[in-house]
């Protein structure tokens, strides 16, 4: 992993690691503690459900401390506007099918392909980041390659 992101992804990062190492942890300490006190550990679904919760709280925890240890923290508030990078919003066009839309270029935490706010570590996103309005950039995508044009820098 080497995630670009934002000064703010990585403060919601460290909150949420925070929350779980200490909060979260106690909770379902707790729960076990009182599933454990029914009985029969072997055939207490309770029990085996908050090992469960312990389990995948654990490996959240592990996948943001791997996140926030391999992150570089990315700073556009001097970006050159003119340029895309995180947080810029463009049109474009994809030229084979001729089918324009607005898509913004966010970080792999704030990504959401439906309303078209795309990763910078996507294909798309690492074509599209550095370029300027009126560019041509060819999409590497797995199994295909096709072509967008820049339309214009919105923000």
């Amino acid at each position: 992993m080497n995630n670009r992101l934002t000064e703010e992804n990585m403060k919601k990062l460290q909150e949420e690691l925070e929350y779980r190492m200490s909060v979260k942890r106690a909770e379902i300490a707790k729960e076990k503690m009182e599933a454990a006190a029914h009985g029969d550990r072997s055939e207490n679904a309770e029990y085996k459900e908050a090992c469960a919760n312990y389990r995948e709280n654990d490996n959240r925890i592990q996948y943001l401390l791997t996140m926030l240890s391999t992150a570089t923290v990315i700073n556009d508030e001097n970006a050159d506007k003119s340029v895309l990078g995180v947080g810029s919003k463009a049109r474009v066009k994809f030229i084979e099918d001729e089918y324009e839309t607005d898509v913004t270029l966010v970080t792999t935490l704030d990504l959401d392909p439906e309303n078209m706010r795309i990763s910078i570590e996507s294909d798309l996103g690492k074509a599209l980041s550095g370029k300027k309005a009126g560019d041509i950039v060819e999409v590497e995508a797995p199994g295909e390659k096709y072509n967008v044009e820049i339309l214009e820098i919105l923000e």
